[in-house]
This record gives C-alpha cells, structure tokens and sequence, in this order.
C-alpha cells in the first residue's frame, strides 16, 4: 500500500500559468480534432462546404444530412464518452488508491454485456422481426446499472477496497459465463451483430443520446468536480479525510455512484470502449505534474476527449472504408502506458 499511495500523493500546487497553458492547448486541439473528425470521412468536407452545410442546410441537403445525422453526433458522442471514461477512471483510482484500476474492474461493462447479450441473441425482442437500436441500448442500461447498484450495495456494508474489488470481478465472471452460454446456443446471424456490438463505437448515435449524455453526464461531473477537496483529503487517507469532516462512508458510495453512473452511461450507447478509463488519467498525471483533483477532473476531460476523438478517427481511416474496432485502436493506446507504469512501481518496490 505505501508504494501505491506515494505514487499518488498530491505535489505541491503548480504556479498560475503552466496549468492554464496546459488547458488552453488541450481545448484547442480537442476542438481540433471534434473538427477534424466531422470532417473527414468517405466523404471530405472542406470548411467552406461544412459552413455552407451548417448554416443553411437546405441549399446543401446531402451535405447537410451527412453532417447533422451522421458526423456532428458521432463526433460529439466520442468526445463526451471519452470524457466520461477518464473521469470514471480517475474516482476509481483514488477510491483504490491504486493507479492500474479502470472503470470497467467492478463488473460495470460485463452487466451492460449480458442484458444486451438477453436482447440480442435469444427471442426478448417481443416477436419484432427488426431488433430496435433503442432496445439495445435499453438493455444495456438496465445492465450496466444493475451491476452498480450491486456494488454500491456492497460498498456501503463493507471496509476493504480489496473484498469490493473482488466482489466487481466475481459479479464480472458471472455476468460474462451467462453471456458465453448465450451465444453457444444462438444463432450464427445474431452472434455476428452481437459481436460487433462488443467492440464498442460510436457510430449511429442519435441526437436523443446525445442529450442525455450533455444533460446526466454534464451534472454527474459538475457534481464530481464538487467532491474535489474530499477527494484530494481521501488521497491522503481516510483517516485525514475523516478529521477534515468527510462522512468516509458515505463518500465512498458516492464516489462510487458517480463512476459507475458515467462508465454505465457510456457503455449503455456506445458499447465497451477499453482502456481510455485507465490510461488517461495517468497522461493527465503526466501533463499536469500533479494529484490535485481540482486540475485533473477538467484535465482528464480534455485528455480523455482528446485521446478518444484520435482513436474514433483512426479506427474509420486506417482501413476504409472498413471500420476497425474502436476498442483495439484504445488499446494500442492504452496498454504501452498500463506496462509502463507496472515497469514503474516494480522498479520502485
């Protein structure tokens, strides 16, 4: 525990400008990219035909569809789910106080899999002959935050991190041999859209979704970015916090409640997106020089819109027009960092 909890005490406050440069940078090339990303594709737009497109759709109407139902909602939905991991990510972390945590470990993406897995390989689909995109995410929904409330419960009843963090993995196990059974004995048409389902994307979003994403997850994180202060007494132990006045079991539920109420969110409509919740936070870290959740929760955002708005592109260019799994452009990402850092604390232990 001594090495996990060095690796994350907080440093000193960094000085005015560095941390505002840093903000500026990653906004600019965050706006970039959600740029760039709506305007490339099987279809290139140049800023003159996206401004045309954009203000009056009506003298564009191809252009103007492709834009507002296809790339300005995808767009928008890479960016915030990225955002939303890397937040998610970075409660676990400090809730753990251990960096190689994700926001996927209490079992969150394995029960958003397994009601998904009901719906889309065996007859729940009530008799429709057309399996409802709406359905889907329904279900994956009720999953995701099924498992939550489970682990929630549990947070509230036990100590350790340790037997909670057991508890994810098991509740994971479960979750993923009742999705094995399933698809053993489904058929070979449903297991191919079910599959592709795993991979996670965030392709054909509607606008609905992505209102509920800017609406639930914007105040998820204003309310986050509220628990700073608790959060950065909580690095320091909970019995520092608890002499600062913070109500330890009741803020664990809530530092629970909220990452799983964001990664759930995502995982809902966007299917399993790896690594982004594990990673980012520790390029943040990097960026930032710093623990101080005050500068993170806004630092992770960018980072996270950032790294995924990059990976969402790559995985619709590299190949096209074939689309590669967004979750194994993340880890490609992810995974060099996660061993880099294993590297890091073996060498320090």
């Amino acid at each position: 525990m001594t090495g996990s909890s060095q690796s994350i005490a907080i440093t000193p406050a960094l000085g005015l400008r560095r941390p505002t440069t840093a903000f500026v940078v990653l906004a600019g090339l965050s706006g970039i990219m959600v740029l760039i990303n709506i305007a490339v594709g099987s279809v290139n737009f140049s800023l003159s035909q996206m401004g045309q497109a954009l203000l009056a759709p009506q003298s564009a109407a191809t252009m103007g569809e492709i834009l507002w139902k296809i790339r300005i909602p995808r767009a928008i939905a890479a960016a915030l789910g990225g955002a939303y991991l890397a937040v998610s990510g970075l409660l676990l972390q400090v809730y753990f106080r251990n960096p190689i945590v994700g926001p996927f470990i209490l079992g969150i993406s394995s029960g958003a899999t397994v009601m998904v897995s009901l719906v889309m390989l065996t007859t729940l689909t009530v008799g429709m002959t057309v399996l409802s995109p709406m359905m889907t995410t329904v279900a994956a929904f009720v999953g995701a935050y099924g498992v939550m409330m489970i682990v929630v419960a549990v947070a509230s009843r036990v100590k350790s991190g340790t037997t909670l963090l057991i508890v994810g993995l098991m509740m994971g196990y479960l979750c993923g041999a009742v999705t094995a059974i399933l698809t053993a004995l489904a058929e070979k048409e449903k297991i191919k859209g079910f599959v592709l389902w795993q991979l996670g994307s965030f392709s054909g979003f509607r606008w609905s979704e992505i209102w509920v994403l800017l609406v639930f997850g914007g105040l998820v994180l204003v309310f986050i970015y509220l628990l700073s202060k608790p959060l950065n007494a909580f690095l320091l132990g909970e019995n520092y916090a608890a002499s600062m006045g913070v109500n330890i079991r009741r803020f664990r539920v809530l530092i629970l409640l909220c990452a799983c109420a964001l990664a759930g969110m995502v995982t809902a409509v966007a299917g399993p997106v790896a690594f982004i919740g594990l990673a980012v936070p520790h390029m943040a870290r990097l960026i930032f020089q710093t623990s101080d959740n005050r500068l993170l929760i806004p630092g992770v955002c960018l980072v996270g819109a950032l790294v995924t708005s990059l990976c969402d592109l790559i995985a619709r260019m590299m190949l096209s027009p074939v689309e590669l799994p967004l979750s194994a452009i993340t880890a490609f990402f992810g995974a060099p960092i996660v061993i880099g850092l294993l590297l890091k604390r073996r060498v320090e232990m």
